[in-house]
Formats: structure tokens, sequence, C-alpha cells
């Protein structure tokens, strides 16, 4: 198991209605809805754009297994949570909307009691997982669904097809979240007048992880190879630096090179010195 805090920065959010709007996803653009409308699959978004105007069906989800394994592990990610956190989850499955944007909702997985965090739980495959991924892939969602619940706080609590659960706490970006408002804006008015939407092409912000764990590198060759290196050179290194630092200090002020017994030192015009090993010649002429 694996608790992991990403920071970015934190920021001022609107509080949450009390009203709730009707559940029918044609009147608003939910958590899902955002990671398409700042993504960068145009399909994608023409099609969430036809389903929101009503002229296209939703997709049927049904016979996708990986949906599926969320839609069933869902209860048991919330209680594994609250089980290693210590925490308790509410307001399972409520629906909730913007105060100030009638067509930005979300139905949230839970709010984390204790801290007012949005809890969105998910189930992911383990083929080339990472932490760093994961918050990119759902961060445009957890970002919509701080700004409906009016918090700076997210939990993404992660099981995987590898049997791993991961937390991941995620902290609300104003800027990101700035630009998620202008896309999904923009992208609304386009389902209102029937103007073809566009890409916003938004990176969402780089995770900065904290660093939890404790990893046992025996089993890796690689890292045998190089830390037998590491070994063997670190007290020529050490002796090179202390070589380096008595040269340096026997270098006259006013000499810009200076050159003997196979080296060369080179002063900078910032008065750094450099450096480098000379080809020994015989007869080697003198320099003045």
């Amino acid at each position: 198991m694996t608790k992991t805090t990403i920071l970015v920065n934190g920021g001022a959010m609107p509080e949450i209605s009390a009203a709730s709007l009707p559940r029918n996803r044609c009147d608003f653009i939910g958590g899902s809805d955002a990671r398409i409308v700042l993504g960068k699959d145009e399909k994608a978004l023409l099609r969430l754009w036809r389903e929101k105007r009503g002229e296209e069906a939703p997709l049927d989800l049904s016979g996708e297994l990986v949906v599926q394994l969320g839609v069933v592990t869902e209860s048991l990610n919330r209680r594994w949570f609250e089980l290693n956190s210590g925490y308790r989850v509410s307001d399972i499955q409520r629906h909730a909307v913007h105060r100030t944007l009638p067509w930005m909702a979300a139905t949230f997985d839970g709010v984390v009691k204790e801290t007012g965090a949005v809890f969105e739980a998910k189930f992911m495959l383990p083929w080339s997982f990472s932490e760093e991924a994961a918050a990119e892939k759902h961060m445009a969602q957890l970002q919509h669904n701080m700004l409906v619940a009016g918090t700076k706080k997210s939990v993404l609590s992660i099981i995987t097809g590898g049997g791993k659960w991961i937390e991941l706490s995620i902290e609300a970006d104003p800027i990101y979240q700035t630009i998620l408002i202008a896309a999904e804006k923009a992208f609304w008015r386009a389902v209102k007048t029937g103007e073809t939407p566009a890409l916003f092409d938004c990176e969402p912000p780089k995770p900065r992880i904290e660093a939890v764990r404790v990893i046992d590198m025996n089993a890796s060759n690689s890292w045998a190879e190089f830390a037998s290196l590491f070994c063997a050179t670190r007290q020529p290194h050490a002796e090179h630096e202390r070589a380096k630092s008595e040269l340096r200090a026997l270098m006259p002020e006013d000499a810009k090179e200076a050159i003997g017994h196979g080296i060369r030192a080179k002063r900078s015009k910032s008065g750094a010195i450099s450096f480098d090993l000379l080809a020994m010649e015989a007869g080697h002429a003198s320099f003045q």
C-alpha cells in the first residue's frame, strides 16, 4: 500500500450550492466530462458535444470490463481508504452544482468527513502504472470536482489490477482551474449555439510527489552494476576533487592559464578555473 501527497498551488474556491441539478447529463458538464474537454482527443470531444446536444446517445459502457471493475470495486475502495487513513467518507454519490456556474456539476464518490476533501475512487490496470501518470490522467476531473465542492483538497484512491492500493492527495491549482473554467465555458457555449467545439490543448499541472517509500533494489542487475562502480570510484573521486581544490589555490590570481605536468588550468572571465589533460610530448617547450 502506498500513500502519496501531491502538492500544487492552493487557492480560494467558491462555496457549494445547496441546490441540486437533475441527473440528466445533457444539462451540465460533469467531472468525467472535464477530462474530455481539456483532453487531446478531438473525436471524443465532438461525440461529447453531440451527446450534450441530444444528437447522439451516450456511450454504453456496460460491456467495458475495466469500467465495470471500477464500479464494483468502488465500495471496497472506499472501505479500504477508511481502514488505512482513519478517515470517514460521507456524501456518497451526492450530486451538486457549482454555486455560480449552473452548467458545472458533479456527482461525488464521496467527501472525506474530517478534511472536506473530495474523494474519488478509481480502478486502474497495473501495466506501466505510475502515480504521476494516474494523477495527470484524472487531474481535470479532480480540479473540476474541487471547484464544484468549494474545497482545496481531493483524494484519489486507486486499486490496481496488481493488488495494490494507492492514495494520492491532490490540492487545488487556481491557475489550472481558471483554464478549466474557460475551456468548459467555451464548450458549453458550443453546446448551446451548435458551433463545433475546438480542442483547448491544456497540459495538466505536473504533480510533485512526496517520496514516502523504501524500495529494495537488490534484484536489479543494473543497480548492482552501477553500485559497484560507485563504490570503486568513490575514493578516487574524492582525491580528484581534493587535487582540483589544491591546484586552484596554487594558481596565481593574475594567471589566465597555468600549464605543467600534463594538465592545463584555465581561468574564465568570471574567475572560474577549469582543468584539461594535455598529451605529454617529448621536449615540451617552456611557457612564458
